[in-house]
């Protein structure tokens, strides 16, 4: 192996330990943060200044704030002491910490084709995410309508919508009334009342709409 492939790999393997330590003290100063988050609620929620949380718990007033703003990460005697002023058990000071915390990224392109009503009509909708075991649900899609779908102003679902026109130009139909939508226009409504495109003006149109609904609405 050549003198330059050799620095390569030990640059590969430095840069591949300095990620690791990188983030182990990315989840650290997480942890902290989550700890220092809970003891401030916990202490609001029984009425207690710094001061008197600091005491009850043997600390002193700067050392408490510095734990309540993810400073300092406190040792186990400490963490145990003040569960024990605030009444709770030691994990339930890890609570928003252990707490699944989900995101979906979604690159430009790479939505997942559903299909709905509309898919009949020649409306293409990608998923861009969806929330799981959430008391309410969440639907974010890119709609896509060309020259050759169909208008379907009677859609009907539990639920609000929201709609935001990003190319072309159309009216959208709700409860009655007619919406004439430009790049830029956006549109809040209920679902439960027919609604959805009454009229292509200017293809290929794109918007993103976004169904909001209790899981029990389903």
């Amino acid at each position: 192996m050549s003198e330059r492939n050799t620095l390569d790999v030990d640059d590969a393997g430095t840069r591949s330990g300095q990620d690791a330590v990188d983030a182990k003290e990315k989840r650290a100063k997480t942890l902290e943060m989550a700890i220092g988050r809970e003891v401030r609620s916990l202490r609001k929620q029984h009425d207690m200044t710094v001061t008197e949380l600091a005491n009850l718990a043997g600390l002193s007033s700067g050392m408490l704030s510095k734990i309540e703003n993810g400073l300092t990460s406190p040792s186990l005697s400490t963490l145990r002491a003040l569960a024990g002023a605030l009444n709770v058990s030691l994990t339930a000071l890890f609570r928003k910490f252990e707490e699944r915390r989900d995101a979906t990224f979604v690159r430009a392109g790479g939505g997942l084709n559903i299909q709905r009503r509309g898919t009949r009509a020649g409306h293409l909708y990608q998923l861009l995410g969806h929330s799981v075991g959430k008391k309410v649900t969440m639907e974010p899609y890119l709609i896509t309508l060309t020259d050759k779908s169909e208008v379907f102003p009677s859609f009907i679902h539990s639920g609000t919508e929201f709609i935001y026109l990003l190319e072309g130009r159309l009216d959208y139909h709700h409860g009655g009334l007619s919406y004439a939508m430009a790049p830029g226009d956006s549109l809040y409504f209920d679902g439960d009342v027919a609604h959805g495109p009454e009229k292509l003006i200017e293809t290929p149109i794109r918007y993103v709409c976004v169904i909001v609904y209790a899981q029990d609405e389903e």
